[in-house]
């Protein structure tokens, strides 16, 4: 780890805490952040030469794994011809097109990052209703845009900050939030506003707190709630998106929201986000209507072509069978491994995507969240750091399966997780 203290150590002469996103800089774990150089299939190198199997995924984006040979070789072609124009390119229409057709989609606008296209859908909804409040959900992140970081999650869990400084008061009461999976508390917030709410915000997922599905009925719900007040529904499923099919989560849990926001995956591993739904809101923006958004980069010519590539192999190979398969295979083993011990754990698990909760019950919300043993996570994430396995830094983040995995490498997981959890919790055990 020589190489990555000394780089950790640079940065922090330059960069604020070492780091350009806080949750990296492994506070909520200890000790100095890991740097990668490389990074192709399943595995990253390190600066200091290790190879760790990576069950992070760039927090999402990468489904295929790193590197894939199809979407480095379509970014290229499209990098060769230029990075960006700052003009409209054929590529970004390809994108919206596939995007309205396999979401679906009516309308679609192409951004940056999913802070970007939140803070766009929001101001859609404002716009379109004419009304000032959001309600979101504790734990739930939708970026870092100041109207959002309310009762967030995500970094915001991981430092201990409830809300961000710089945040005005004016903002923050503007934005209610109340437990996930808690709909009479939505209901009852939305009464209190029902003529000044403007949307109604939802990770539908929540992957920001852990994983943590919603409870049956808890989507229609706020469909049917957002119907009677005349707020609009936004499904934010930037990290949801075409991870647990070639579409999104709403299409395959029979909900539908008014807008949804879209990123990581769309853009193969490259920044780009996009904000869409129904045609009569989206034509509410600029330069058709009078909501304002823009971006020097929006449709960057580079990211289209690493997300059209990414679409089109997902729509091909669809591999979301083999994801589950695996996901179920890692899930059930670490249960397995867990049966015999004295303490308290739970992995939640969707598909592909997982997380590890040292707690005695299912997640559902929040607070439940948070009273997971993170100090135990801690030891747990460093344990398989060592044994060559690379997990979000976080107890409140989301890990990910790739199409490169291999049962292979999950076996080889389970084992190291053993280990793992036998050291972590001072006991022997038996896998089971």
């Amino acid at each position: 780890m020589r190489a990555s203290k000394e780089l950790f150590e640079r940065a922090c002469r330059v960069i604020p805490g070492g780091v350009n996103s806080p949750v990296r800089a492994f506070r909520a774990v200890g000790g100095a952040p890991v740097f990668m150089i490389r990074g192709h299939g399943a595995r990253l190198t390190t600066a200091d030469g290790a190879e760790l199997v990576d069950f992070c995924g760039s927090w999402g984006p990468l489904i295929l794994g790193h590197a894939h040979p199809e979407v480095v070789e379509a970014a290229a072609r499209a990098l060769a011809d230029g990075a960006t124009f700052g003009a409209s390119t054929p590529g970004e229409v390809e994108l919206a097109e596939a995007l309205c057709r396999m979401a679906p989609l009516e309308m679609v606008r192409l951004v940056s990052s999913g802070t970007e296209a939140v803070m766009t859908a929001l101001r859609l909804a404002r716009g379109f209703t004419g009304r000032a409040k959001i309600l979101k959900f504790d734990g739930g992140y939708h970026g870092h845009s100041d109207a959002l970081l309310v009762s967030a999650g995500s970094g915001l869990l991981t430092h201990g900050i409830a809300d961000s400084a710089g945040v005005t008061p004016g903002t923050a009461a503007d934005t209610l939030s109340v437990p996930y999976n808690d709909l009479e508390a939505a209901r009852k917030a939305a009464a209190l506003n029902a003529r000044e709410l403007a949307a109604i915000i939802v990770e539908p997922v929540a992957g920001n707190m852990g994983l943590v599905p919603p409870d049956p009925g808890f989507l229609a719900g706020l469909r049917a709630l957002a119907d009677e007040t005349g707020a609009l529904l936004i499904f934010d499923e930037v990290i949801t998106g075409f991870r647990f099919g070639p579409t999104t989560y709403g299409r395959l849990c029979g909900v539908t929201p008014d807008l949804t926001t879209l990123g990581k995956i769309i853009g193969g591993g490259l920044p780009l986000a996009a904000v869409g739904g129904r045609a009569d809101i989206m034509r509410k923006l600029a330069p058709l209507g009078p909501v304002y958004q823009a971006g020097t980069l929006s449709g960057n010519p580079v990211a289209v072509a690493a997300g059209l590539a990414t679409l089109r192999i997902l729509e091909r190979t669809d591999p979301y069978l083999a994801l589950e398969r695996l996901g179920a295979m890692l899930a059930d083993g670490l249960a397995g491994v867990a049966a015999g011990l004295r303490t308290p754990f739970h992995c939640a698990r969707l598909g592909g995507v997982f997380t590890p909760f040292f707690c005695p019950a299912p997640v559902r919300n929040l607070a439940q969240a948070k009273a997971a043993d993170t100090r135990l996570y801690a030891a747990f994430f460093h344990g398989m750091l060592e044994r060559g396995f690379y997990l979000p830094p976080s107890q409140f983040e989301a890990a990910f399966i790739s199409t490169a995995h291999t049962e292979t490498d999950v076996a080889a997981f389970l084992d190291a997780a053993r280990q793992c959890l036998e050291q972590a919790c001072g006991l022997s055990t038996e896998l089971v």
